[in-house]
């Protein structure tokens, strides 16, 4: 019983910590600093319509962070609310050079379905950072929800940036460690999700250049909930 009892209070300061470095992974300085620094610009230029645009969509995504990072699970539609938030703030610092579009299964029920929180905006966030900030032109990022089936649906992360391999080239010619750092923690997320049995979630990044003869990367989750948890 006391060996239960150890193994219980592991888990779950594993998981605090693992749900502390999620919402670090998001909270990422060089985001913060450059949408503080893009609203700053906008109002040394007098714009202040945009200004307080931004700093509205800004200081949304903060709360939906904070909010979100106290929770398991949140619905689609909080999930998509967030993404969308934080597209439109990238989409006014890059303005031209980043397309984005969210497409939604008309199956999926967007306020009963769940998924865990803080998975899916940080891999949007690599795609942008990694995938199209080092493509010449402009770029696109799409987040698209697929049902499955009753129990399972499906989230793939899809930019037509410089692909997986150049990526991990670029990222270790400039030492940067925010990528590797961002794809540890989704994967020790996903492996206590799934040691949970309350989900069953699978991983699986596609270089499009080398498997479909596209540019650009392809991330994708699938995500089973455990019947008993969701009923």
């Amino acid at each position: 019983m006391r060996d239960n009892f150890e193994a219980t209070i592991q888990n779950q300061k594993r998981q605090h910590d693992l749900e502390l470095k999620a919402l670090r992974s998001q909270m990422n300085p060089h985001f913060v600093h450059n949408s503080l620094n893009a609203i700053q610009y906008y109002i040394q230029q007098n714009d202040v319509e945009t200004s307080e645009n931004y700093l509205a969509k800004f200081s949304k995504l903060m709360r939906q962070f904070f909010d979100y990072s106290r929770r398991k699970s949140v619905s689609l539609s909080e999930e998509i609310s967030l993404l969308e938030n934080y597209l439109q703030i990238e989409k006014l610092r890059f303005e031209e050079k980043i397309e984005y579009e969210i497409k939604v299964d008309p199956e999926l029920d967007l306020e009963e379905e769940q998924i865990p929180s803080m998975l899916i905006q940080p891999l949007v966030e690599n795609a942008i950072n990694h995938g199209l900030f080092h493509k010449k032109g402009n770029g696109k990022v799409t987040v698209i929800f697929n049902f499955i089936n009753a129990n399972c649906f499906k989230v793939s992360v899809i930019d037509n940036g410089v692909g997986l391999k150049k990526s991990k080239e670029l990222n270790t010619s400039i030492k940067s460690q925010n990528a590797s750092h961002s794809s540890e923690v989704l994967t020790e997320r996903i492996h206590f999700l799934n040691e949970s049995g309350s989900w069953n979630v699978c991983h699986k990044m596609i270089d499009r250049s080398i498997e479909i003869g596209e540019t650009g990367t392809e991330i994708v989750l699938e995500f089973n909930q455990n019947y008993y948890d969701k009923n």
